[in-house]
């Protein structure tokens, strides 16, 4: 692995142990070159056994806190070190290992606040186990993050890979497509009541406003999903539409905002209705999230908007009936990494 002097340092949380996070990110520490330079959060012994299993050549450098990053070299790991609570196995899920999963994400909440860290990148976690050993309050590393920064309102965003590169001069790969949330991980029949126009205005405006800020798009251009089937159909399918989206879009557009909608969500996502369009804002999981990961599952990333430091993630999850066989895919996790470092970039260029 080799890396620019000047690139970001990430800190990157191996998630739930026994899924496929740490060989991820085994992996794309053996690939020639990566945006930014990476710094594991977990435990070493953990990775070593990995490593190991896996037939990779690692070595380990645990750092003492406050201990300066190496010269990144192929085949180097520097680790933040953080302690399993119980010895793990691929696939099987174990409790006790919940609060050692909560403790790495601390640690690069921590090391990003600090600026030990210009940004963190997270493999995936197992919601139900964090639930199960009594975390009762969780819901997804979006609203932790939220709460760990002490913000009101994050916005959950998924990216392509193209997002990357669209705007770039001479780019001809596959359009741009980011896909924001109104509402994250909430059960379907809850989802209704939570579109209210303060929460709305508040996602828009966060949407808005690290479009700018992160991914350098001066005027971002954003079209919005109705809730119900046609968008209502004026009254007949639904009122959220009459009542509280249309409201809310027009009072921003009066302030200079570029909205589109709000849309039927099955026309929306089309070539002729996304030209132009710089993201999409889905008012809930599903509508969003299922198309996006059919245009590019596996070649997205996750992106926490809203957040006083960079956070982006895999687009899926921990895969236990992969972990420990060597076939996992690391490419969302490496589109993961090089959106963090570009947003890196952009956020202290314009500090």
């Amino acid at each position: 692995m080799s890396t620019s002097p000047g690139a970001p340092v990430l800190a990157l949380t191996t998630g739930e142990p026994a899924g496929i996070g740490p060989e991820l990110v085994l992996r794309l520490v053996m690939e020639e070159r990566l945006p930014g330079r990476i710094v594991a959060v977990g435990d070493p012994r953990l990775l070593a056994e990995r490593a190991a299993a896996l037939g990779l050549g690692i070595v380990l450098h645990e750092l003492a806190p406050g201990e300066a990053m190496p010269q990144a070299r192929p085949g180097v790991l520097p680790v933040w070190p953080v302690a399993l609570r119980r010895p793990s196995h691929p696939g099987k899920l174990d409790v006790a290992n919940a609060g050692y999963v909560l403790e790495t994400l601390d640690v690069a909440i921590d090391a990003c606040r600090r600026g030990q860290a210009g940004g963190m990148v997270t493999a995936p976690l197992h919601k139900g186990v964090i639930l199960d050993a009594g975390h009762t309050g969780f819901r997804g590393h979006t609203e932790y993050l939220r709460d760990a920064c002490g913000v009101e309102e994050v916005v959950m965003m998924l990216a392509t890979d193209s997002a990357l590169h669209a705007r770039e001069p001479g780019w001809r790969g596959s359009p741009a497509l980011r896909v924001a949330l109104a509402t994250t991980h909430l059960p379907l029949r809850e989802v209704a009541d939570a579109i209210i126009a303060t929460s709305l205005e508040r996602v828009l405006r966060i949407l808005h406003a690290d479009l700018a800020r992160w991914f350098g798009i001066s005027t971002p251009r954003i079209a919005v999903c109705g809730l119900n089937p046609h968008a209502g159909e004026g009254g007949h399918l639904g009122r959220e539409e009459l009542e509280v989206i249309s409201p809310c879009l027009a009072q921003l557009r009066r302030e200079g905002l570029a909205l589109d909608g709000p849309l039927p969500a099955d026309t929306l996502f089309t070539p002729r209705h996304l030209a132009g369009i710089d993201a999409v804002l889905a008012m809930y999981h599903d509508q969003g999230l299922a198309v996006l990961k059919y245009a590019g599952f596996g070649r997205a990333a996750n992106v926490t908007l809203g957040l006083p430091i960079v956070r982006t993630s895999v687009d899926h999850g921990t895969a236990l009936d992969l972990a420990g066989r060597g076939v996992a895919d690391a490419s969302s996790l490496r589109i993961a990494v090089a959106l963090a470092a570009d947003m890196a970039r952009r956020g202290a260029a314009a500090l």
